[in-house]
């Protein structure tokens, strides 16, 4: 099926074209979910509750960009959404949070090295987390994060700096980096 025919049958709320979107997109949005999430259910209520409104605000896909982008977007705004419902996005801790909560050694052992960072950045709190995804995952500026978390500009560039300072942190002390400065580059402020 193609994607076009998959958006119209989804428009006549066609049942099998509604299942053709999600399996096709499921898998790809379910990790953008894990990175805001603290858990895997959590990511897939997330992915659920984002897939209800992609089904919903369907019509409004204006055919200007790709569909797959614009899916992704609908999944980052429920997970924020989902953070601040719940108020999680207020928690924030300092770089000691380091010592407390870090990934196990038997984890560290089994992953490659780009799981095993996801897995780090996980592990951050919901609001570091939450700017780090925004800022060097997904491309917003620091005045975009702001509105979209209702912070300011300086907070989001506040949480960005601790998130990378604590991330670095725990990359170096569980050995899956030596240099932060060549290593993590896309994490370049």
């Amino acid at each position: 099926m193609t994607e076009q025919a998959m958006i119209q049958g989804c428009l006549r709320r066609d049942s099998l074209s509604q299942r053709e979107l999600y399996n096709q997109y499921s898998s790809k949005m379910l990790p953008v979910c894990y990175r805001y999430a603290g858990n895997r259910e959590d990511a897939e209520d997330m992915l659920q509750e984002g897939f209800i409104k992609v089904f919903t605000q369907l019509h409004t896909f204006a055919g200007k960009g790709a569909f797959e982008g614009w899916i992704r977007r609908i999944m980052v705004h429920t997970c924020i959404n989902v953070l601040k419902k719940h108020k999680k996005f207020s928690e924030s801790l300092g770089l000691e949070y380091a010592e407390q909560n870090s990934v196990s050694e038997e984890s560290v052992a089994s992953m490659m090295q780009g799981r095993q960072v996801l897995e780090c950045i996980r592990q951050l709190p919901t609001g570091y987390r939450t700017v780090l995804n925004l800022y060097a995952i997904e491309g917003y500026s620091h005045k975009e994060i702001g509105e979209l978390l209702e912070i300011g500009d300086s907070t989001s560039r506040s949480q960005y700096t601790r998130a990378k300072t604590l991330l670095e942190n725990v990359l170096i002390k569980k050995q899956i980096i030596k240099d932060p400065a060549t290593e993590l580059k896309w994490l370049a402020s």
